[in-house]
């Protein structure tokens, strides 16, 4: 129906890095619409959020507790045995199950699937920004910018202003970042009018004006279709 406001029930996590692969590749979000199929307003939804920069993907630590595990953990809990009992069956510590058990309901309540999604939640909250963390840095950030440097020149510019130490360094990515993506709450959106280009989104360095086929992506093959790396 026109005039409705794009919406995102559709992204799973493996379309969500369809589109990022695709973005990173240089395709533009009408292009990506279309070989996916999908609206090019739910595409740039996607892509605003983020603040066309690419999110880092999703990796369970070495450590962590697997899926697997926490079954295990559950059906030990069940046959009530003893935390010592299913840590020795996991080849883990009575006290890693101790506090898993513990932060997710107790013994009654513990739920492997629960844990299992709480815990991917907890991995996935960002980090604090530098810039957002450190007034002083942050101040100084604004000031260049609003005398209209680039992030590439701040960068530069504070590390040779700064001795080493002084924690008065932030990368230029790191500035895009917190320009692009302001629910990162570092840096007001207004000072994205004082970015020479004028745009507010992150594009891709290979991204192309002009392609030989506007509009298409040639020979489109689903990520999911193509083989795999070594």
């Amino acid at each position: 129906m026109d005039g409705m406001r794009p919406t995102t029930t559709w992204w799973t996590m493996a379309r969500r890095e369809e589109v990022w692969e695709l973005w990173k590749a240089g395709e533009c979000a009408m292009d990506i619409a279309r070989a996916l199929k999908k609206r090019s307003g739910s595409i740039h939804m996607v892509l605003r959020a983020n603040g066309g920069i690419a999110p880092p993907r999703r990796r369970r630590s070495r450590w962590a507790l697997s899926l697997p595990e926490r079954e295990e953990i559950s059906r030990g809990l069940a046959a009530r045995e003893s935390m010592r009992a299913i840590a020795r069956r996991l080849g883990r510590s009575a006290s890693t199950i101790s506090r898993e058990v513990g932060r997710n309901g107790g013994r009654m309540s513990y739920r492997a699937t629960k844990a299992e999604e709480r815990a991917w939640k907890k991995a996935l909250r960002p980090k604090a920004c530098l810039l957002a963390v450190n007034r002083r840095l942050r101040e100084v950030v604004e000031e260049k910018l609003i005398e209209h440097c680039s992030p590439q020149q701040i960068s530069g510019w504070l590390l040779r202003s700064y001795p080493e130490g002084e924690a008065m360094y932030v990368s230029a990515e790191t500035i895009y970042r917190a320009l692009f993506v302001q629910s990162r709450g570092a840096l007001k959106k207004e000072l994205l009018a004082h970015l020479r280009s004028g745009r507010t989104m992150c594009h891709p360095k290979n991204a192309s004006k002009a392609r030989p086929r506007r509009g298409q992506i040639e020979d489109a093959v689903s990520i999911r279709e193509r083989p795999r790396g070594p």
